[in-house]
């Protein structure tokens, strides 16, 4: 009974997207499983869409979604299988709200994707998340970094190589660099693992629901982001050593299995967003109290 209550209260949208994955590993849980997804969706809808999504099954993704929709997009979650982005953990709605540890990790995911699709030739798909440690845009996501010995060069250097269409080989120095200061400032954050890796696992099962609302790659970037989330989160269970440490690393390299070898290019039969959220229970049944 503990270990059941842990899940339940503490995994937020990975328990709701279990439940929907296993009814039909698309979302659609059903009318049974709408107490656990309506209870999320809460605010999240406007116009009072997203209070009805639990008709759909798929109040999960709308409650996440919450104010994040672009015109009403939010509401509109379930029909869409897009949460405005909300899967970026409130990039469109407040990213800078989330710690210091927390925004790291977030913007690791997006330059591990980036990374990985830059070497395999996808120097298009890999431009947007290689944006999060240099652009404008995404400014809120990089407070506080400098503390934690934030160096923009290799970022700078590696968004200018792309942008003069070089190859990842000839800039291999500065990508290992990146790889490099995204280390050091884990290091010197020195967060909480088992926080760290539940935050992680919450946000790659609701954006690879995003990605795979059925049983094709509907959203490509978000594809590329749920396989960089679960690849840090492989890397911090690395150094862990509770009781239950091997079995975290197991289900994370089973989680990383389901997608492509090598980089997140999406293939023409992705694994069901149900298999992802039970794998990643299972990551979050074996972490420490």
């Amino acid at each position: 009974m503990k270990a059941e209550l842990k899940t339940w209260t503490g995994l937020g949208l990975t328990a709701a997207l279990l439940g929907a994955g296993l009814a039909g590993c698309s979302g659609e849980a059903g009318e049974g499983g709408e107490a656990a997804q309506s209870a999320q969706a809460g605010e999240a809808g406007e116009s009072g869409e997203a209070g009805e999504a639990g008709e759909g099954g798929e109040a999960a993704q709308s409650a996440q979604a919450g104010e994040a929709g672009e015109s009403g997009e939010a509401g509109e979650a379930g029909e869409s299988g897009e949460a405005g982005e909300a899967g970026e953990s409130g990039e469109s709605g407040g990213i800078g709200s989330l710690p210091t540890e927390q925004r790291l990790v977030f913007m690791a995911g997006h330059v591990e994707a980036g990374i990985a699709l830059y070497r395999a030739g996808e120097s298009e798909m890999a431009a947007p998340h290689l944006m999060h440690p240099v652009s404008e845009t995404h400014a809120a996501e990089r407070a506080g970094l400098d503390e934690l010995g934030f160096d923009p060069a290799p970022f700078e250097a590696v968004s200018a190589a792309l942008e003069a269409g070089q190859s990842a080989e000839e800039i291999e120095p500065q990508l290992a660099a990146a790889e490099a200061n995204i280390a050091a400032m884990r290091a010197a954050a020195d967060s909480d693992p088992a926080a760290q890796i539940q935050f992680l696992m919450d946000t790659a099962v609701e954006e690879y629901a995003i990605a795979v609302p059925e049983d094709t790659v509907s959203d490509p970037g978000e594809y590329h982001d749920a396989w960089g989330f679960v690849t840090v989160a492989r890397g911090i269970a690395e150094g862990m050593d509770t009781p239950k440490a091997d079995a975290i690393r197991a289900a994370l390299d089973e989680m990383l299995a389901l997608w492509p070898d090598d980089a997140p290019i999406a293939p023409d039969a992705p694994a069901p967003a149900g298999q992802v959220a039970a794998l990643a229970s299972r990551v979050l049944l074996n972490l420490p109290e």
